[in-house]
């Protein structure tokens, strides 16, 4: 018997089932489909399986609730092609990858890297958000703040912990991923806020969470330069409305995106994206100040240019142009 509509609001992306089952093979290969292929087999002697899988897509990260109702061993050897971040929302699990090993809990998240091997089993009562993250765009951003291709593959620190520091805004960020899959017209519906905030979680989870490459990450870098900063701003405001990013606008003037953050910073005294929201607000103030306001909405604007949150987006506008949107659209 499947939840009632109250308990599936409840479930963390309720509104998004994949499969809800308390077949083991059906378990298996459904979840498989989403991930990889992976031994799957009830541990304990604990009751018979009730598994959930909900999941929701937002640019190209996945987010998943995942619980199997049971104990369980989950073993898919090398990930291969995605990274995990896995966060119990109760229970605990334990995590083996490559030669790490921890008990993951609430507030302690694992994050196995997909070149080395992953054996886990998780205790009866262990719901667990899991974030998915192509191998690709986490190597090719990591490519971009270095300035220069990997030299082998990166392995993260396995665990995560979630209740400090950048790790508690990104499961912030995961949150409003979550409540935003309830609306048909949210985040995915608005692919500049959508993928500012795909943009965001990728870059703290790269230089926030510890790994092979940290040392590298925080090496010093020598600064764009003047006339290498001016080509980045004219890019940026020849390309605002698109989904840009730090390494991407790094990449098309041919700097690290480290150097092309040091050079904002000395010659601008901001970061390349703050330089492309304040772009950005501008165009919002002037498609406001032409508007009809029988047409034209304040919100769907802003949305239009990558602003989501309504509150943020006010604050940040008066602050640049002395007056509430709103007003700009009435012509006060």
């Amino acid at each position: 018997m499947g939840p009632t509509g109250q308990e599936r609001e409840r479930i963390p992306l309720g509104n998004r089932p994949v499969f809800d089952t308390v077949d083991l093979d059906e378990a298996r290969e459904r979840v498989s489909a989403v991930f990889c292929p992976h031994r799957l087999e009830l541990t304990g002697g604990t009751p018979g399986l009730a598994a959930r899988l909900n999941s929701t897509r937002l640019g190209g990260l996945r987010v998943n609730y995942l619980d199997y109702g049971a104990a369980v061993r989950i073993e898919p050897g090398e990930l291969e092609t995605f990274f995990l971040v896995q966060i119990p929302l109760a229970g605990r699990s334990l995590i083996r990858c490559g030669g790490q090993e921890i008990v993951s809990a609430p507030g302690l998240a694992s994050l196995p890297s997909p070149s080395e091997h992953l054996d886990m089993r998780w205790e009866a009562g262990c719901p667990q958000l899991i974030v998915k993250f192509d191998r690709p765009a986490v190597e090719g951003a990591l490519e971009l703040m270095l300035g220069e291709p990997l030299d082998r593959p990166i392995v993260f620190d396995l665990g995560v912990d979630m209740t400090s520091g950048w790790a508690r805004a990104w499961r912030a960020m995961i949150d409003l991923v979550v409540g935003e899959a309830d609306h048909d017209d949210g985040l995915a519906a608005q692919p500049l806020a959508a993928a500012h905030l795909e943009n965001a979680l990728l870059s703290s989870l790269l230089t926030g969470q510890p790994s092979n490459y940290r040392e590298r990450l925080r090496a010093p870098q020598a600064p764009a330069l003047p006339k290498v900063v001016r080509r980045a701003m004219e890019f940026i405001e020849g390309h605002a409305d698109r989904p840009l990013t730090t390494e991407e606008v790094a990449r098309a003037v041919a700097v690290s995106g480290r150097s092309l953050q040091e050079g904002f910073r000395r010659h601008l005294g901001l970061s390349p994206m703050a330089y492309l929201r304040d772009v950005r607000l501008d165009r919002v103030h002037e498609e406001l100040a032409t508007g009809d306001p029988a047409r034209c909405t304040v919100t769907g604007v802003a949305a239009r240019w990558g602003f989501s949150h309504q509150g943020r987006f006010a604050a940040l506008y008066r602050e640049r142009h002395g007056r509430s949107p709103s007003h700009t659209l009435r012509g006060c």
